[in-house]
């Protein structure tokens, strides 16, 4: 039986999101919430009976919030506004990010403080339940007023409007719905604005990001430590005694995971006394810049948690007697950590491609592209063009969103966030990343097999067996397209960390201990 989670009363975290999204964990609507949901929207029924202004529920938006709506017609307004802030374009964002999107929302309007109807809610978890997702536009939302474009396009479908996605195909709402036996929802006041005004779009980004970079920063300390031994480095710059002094945690953990990756490697005890006094800094300094980005991504899991457990929507009703207007749909508290962590991943992509080159150089006992007959063959040489390429891109990626502001809604919205794009493009630079460590990872078990019959540690020495499942050793040039796509394929489904864990674990080698704020338990 699945575990459950009871939506708008229990504390929601990533793992918890992407357990629901998996269908690994069962979100439920439970009676807390039930309770809570019907007073919400008993308030601002009250508000309508009685007249009071209140904007959203009888007023127009944005500029035009001092614009009057009848009692008759505040249902319609909620199908207009739909239909009005459906503008998102460009391709559809992933299934899964959207389904995200619904998790979140759902579980921010069961906190009862939206006036959204219990059964708005109960369609909402049906097609979560039913893995029947609303297609949802990559571009249209500034990250402020809420995710509007892309939160209407995740709610036009409780209308009988849009698309949805079943089973991986695209098809029109009214097919879908009519197939199920299922009538749209009536909407009722304000539920439209509820519906469109959050910061799921840009906080569903921020979940898989920080799924995806946590995955990024434990594959490259793997890989860092595997480049290390292929190039002969050496472990003192790893000695916790180094770290102390200078004690960020990121540093720490990374040092500490780099010391029990080196346990007990025949390659690191055969160069003890070499005479070798310094490596370079993409293999000296990978605790302070990998860990640099493990604080980096710290910082984003911990703000993403709070707004996944936040009211973002616009006007708050706290009870029928007492609304309020305000800023909780800004997406400014993750813009800023979005672009920060664009910087942390490319920064990962940057060092790799550096060890990258170094394995190329022909030094250290390396032969030169990693290949003993190089000139017919070009060997190792060209992979690393695609690295600097990628590297390079991310660069481009690396200008904070967030920087800039563009005033809409005829001056009403005159700051917003352009979160929506933070998140984006951090999943792009991560997209990038995960070839950049797979280049590498290839050409680290490349070189590696040139330090026969040495061996790594137990823990790298089953990295690299795992990879040789998928891709072999090249004695003369093929197409590495397709090894790097294997490979890629590898980190991208997370099962290259998760198995070097799960053996690590098995030999009591304890590689995820020490700092639980590093990892996302599910």
């Amino acid at each position: 039986m699945k575990p459950t989670f009871q939506y708008g009363i229990d504390q929601l975290t990533i793992a918890i999101a992407i357990g629901i999204g998996d269908g690994h964990i069962q979100g439920i609507l439970g009676p807390e919430s039930i309770q809570k949901i019907n007073a919400s929207a008993a308030a601002v029924a009250s508000i309508v009976a009685e007249g009071r202004t209140v904007y959203g529920v009888n007023t127009g938006f944005g500029i035009l919030a001092n614009s009057s709506i009848s009692e008759e017609d505040t249902r319609t307004l909620q199908y207009k506004i739909l239909q009005s802030h459906s503008v998102g374009v460009g391709n559809p964002i992933a299934p899964e990010i959207a389904k995200i999107m619904l998790i979140t929302k759902v579980h921010a309007l069961a906190k009862g403080y939206s006036g959204i109807q219990l059964t708005t809610l109960e369609r909402l978890c049906w097609m979560i339940d039913n893995d029947i997702i609303p297609v949802v536009p990559e571009k249209g939302s500034v990250g402020a007023s809420g995710d509007l474009a892309p939160l209407s396009h995740l709610s036009l479908p409780l209308i009988g409007l849009g698309e949805l996605t079943e089973k991986g195909i695209r098809k029109p709402t009214s097919e879908v719905l009519k197939a199920y036996g299922v009538e749209p929802v009536q909407l009722g006041p304000k539920e439209g604005l509820a519906l469109i005004n959050g910061t799921q779009f840009i906080l569903a980004h921020a979940v898989k990001a920080v799924q995806r970079l946590q995955n990024c920063l434990d594959a490259a300390d793997i890989i860092g430590a595997m480049s290390l031994e292929s190039l002969t480095g050496t472990k003192a710059p790893f000695e916790a005694a180094l770290h102390v002094l200078r004690p960020f945690a990121g540093s720490i953990y990374v040092a500490h995971r780099l010391r029990l990756l080196l346990e007990n490697s025949a390659i690191m005890d055969s160069h003890l006394d070499c005479g070798r006094v310094q490596d370079p800094y993409s293999l000296r300094c990978m605790p302070q810049v990998h860990g640099a980005s493990r604080n980096a991504w710290l910082h984003l899991k911990e703000l993403t948690e709070i707004e996944l457990n936040s009211v973002t929507d616009n006007p708050i009703v706290l009870d029928a007697q007492h609304t309020i207007s305000g800023g909780n749909f800004h997406g400014q508290p993750l813009a800023l950590p979005l672009d920060y962590n664009c910087f942390a991943a490319a920064e990962i992509g940057n060092i790799s491609d550096r060890r990258c080159y170094l394995l190329l150089e022909g030094k250290w006992g390396l032969p030169m592209l990693l290949m003993n007959k190089v000139g017919l063959n070009s060997g190792f040489m060209i992979p690393q063009y695609t690295t600097a390429a990628l590297v390079t891109e991310n660069k481009t990626l690396c200008f904070p969103a967030s920087a800039d502001s563009i005033p809409t809604s005829l001056g009403q919205e005159d700051h917003v966030s352009m979160g929506s794009i933070s998140g984006r493009k951090l999943n792009q630079v991560i997209d990038n990343l995960e070839y950049i460590l797979a280049i590498e990872l290839m050409s680290a078990c490349q070189a590696i097999e040139f330090r026969r019959p040495l061996k790594s540690s137990p823990v790298l020495e089953f990295a690299h067996d795992h990879v040789r499942e998928f891709v072999g050793f090249a004695s003369e040039d093929r197409i590495f397209a397709r090894d790097i796509e294997r490979i890629a394929l590898l980190i991208k489904n997370f099962s290259f960390v998760d198995q070097v864990h799960r053996f690590a674990q098995q030999q009591g080698n304890p590689l995820t201990a020490g700092f639980p704020s590093f990892t996302i338990h599910h």
